[in-house]
């Protein structure tokens, strides 16, 4: 089981971005990394294709797991995560204020 998937919410801890929040669009676990929404974006040239218009678009780029962390549920604060047996099924709890984290 994975400690960030898809759908969480992240606090960026380093770089650039440290201090913004956004959701995770992707998780990329051979690489350890993630996308996430509104964080580290970068501008890349864009070769006109049918669908699309030619320019420079702007892009989140992948962000290495060591550098967000899941934003508690209570406060929004970075926090560790745990893994508990809640019955017959493994959940992820929060380790700074001890909230089951739905997912």
């Amino acid at each position: 089981m994975q400690k960030i998937r898809k759908g969480d919410k992240v606090v960026v801890l380093t770089g650039k971005d440290k201090g913004r929040t956004g959701e995770v669009i992707q998780v990329m676990p051979k690489e350890d990394r993630a996308v996430v929404r509104g964080v580290n974006m970068v501008k890349r040239h864009q070769r006109q294709t049918q669908s699309q218009e030619a320019g420079i678009i702007n892009k989140e780029a992948p962000i290495h797991l060591s550098n967000i962390a899941i934003a508690d549920p209570k406060d929004g604060k970075p926090t560790r995560i745990g893994f508990k047996i809640d019955g017959d099924k493994k959940v992820r709890v929060a380790k700074r204020s001890g909230e089951v984290i739905d997912g």
